[in-house]
């Protein structure tokens, strides 16, 4: 458990302003919906009484908190490895390695990432899923960050939600792409396929850019940057521009040999069953130092390996022509 003691006086400038509206200006450190759980249950006190959100202030009056965050008890903690690549008292961030979920969901009850925070941070019982802020698909690679306090996870959520948390990925698309540029497209739930995500009218609004890093033959190597967080949004916006990741079990559709390519490199590309997609760079305000902060991952090997691979494909068929 963990005890949490604030207390204000409203200033002059709030008056007539909401409670629930004044308590988020005057504890920016909490989120407007931790704020609002704390004046219906009580926690939240206007002059020691019990009010309701939309009370009006009148100015002068004390706003506190004695509150108690609970750990939860649904689910284990259990000692699986983490790659971590900086930790303070305030963040995690670590290296996703392909095959490990993020958050338990169906079918994957344990063995998962925020398992894992449980064992590595004993504390994270008390926060919002652990403390983790923003997820990665389980097949997908990179770096993430991990709030330690309920105020670190405020401020890094807010990032988020604001979008000034720079967010860079590197992948592997077919087809070869004549330059950079951006899809703006919603993205919604699939109506047949419950599974999958799709480009919709109906969904929320994503943006993804992208920047060309290396054409092949018939693959081209991406960087791209989000500015929203949907989920799959690069697998779901490339392959509906017709560029889908290699190997991305979703999204890519048939197989398609490349045309002129040995046996070799064909089953290097069959064998490749996972999103070639990894999360390279993150920035961001640091939640405490207000700095801004930011790391890189290299890409994981089996993608080294697949860039290689695309490059000896793309070498022996220009011997080949000559």
């Amino acid at each position: 458990m963990e005890n949490i003691s604030l207390k204000s006086d409203v200033p002059a400038s709030m008056v007539g302003a909401r409670l629930d509206q004044a308590a988020a200006k005057l504890f920016p450190d909490y989120s407007r919906s931790r704020l609002q759980s704390w004046i219906k249950s009580g926690e939240l006190t206007v002059d020691g009484q019990k009010k309701v959100p939309k009370t009006k202030l009148l100015g002068g009056e004390v706003i506190a908190v004695v509150a108690v965050l609970e750990e939860s008890a649904r689910w284990e903690a259990q000692p699986i490895a983490l790659n971590v690549s900086f930790e303070d008292e305030h963040i995690l961030v670590l290296n996703k390695p392909s095959g490990l979920v993020v958050h338990p969901a169906a079918g994957h009850s344990d063995g998962t990432l925020l398992n894992a925070l449980l064992h590595h941070l004993p504390n994270a019982a008390v926060l919002p899923r652990a403390g983790i802020v923003h997820r990665l698909d389980k097949d997908t690679t990179g770096l993430m960050v991990v709030a330690k306090t309920l105020q670190a996870q405020t401020h890094l959520v807010e990032q988020l939600q604001s979008r000034r948390m720079g967010r860079e990925y590197e992948a592997v698309v077919t087809g070869v792409l004549t330059g950079g540029g951006r899809v703006d497209e919603p993205i919604g739930r699939h109506s047949v396929q419950r599974k999958k995500m799709a480009v919709t009218h109906s969904g929320k609004p994503a943006t993804t850019h992208y920047q060309v890093l290396k054409r092949f033959r018939e693959h081209t190597h991406l960087k791209l940057k989000l500015e929203t967080g949907r989920t799959h949004q690069i697998r779901v916006h490339m392959a509906h521009i017709r560029y889908p990741i290699v190997g991305d079990p979703l999204y890519a559709g048939r197989f398609r040999v490349p045309k002129a390519a040995n046996e070799e490199f064909i089953q290097l590309l069959r064998s490749f069953k996972r999103q070639a997609l990894h999360a390279k760079r993150l920035e961001l305000v640091h939640p405490a130092t207000r700095e801004l902060v930011s790391w890189e991952s290299e890409l994981p090997n089996d993608m080294q390996q697949l860039l290689l691979a695309l490059q000896e494909d793309s070498d022996r068929c220009s011997q080949q022509a000559l």
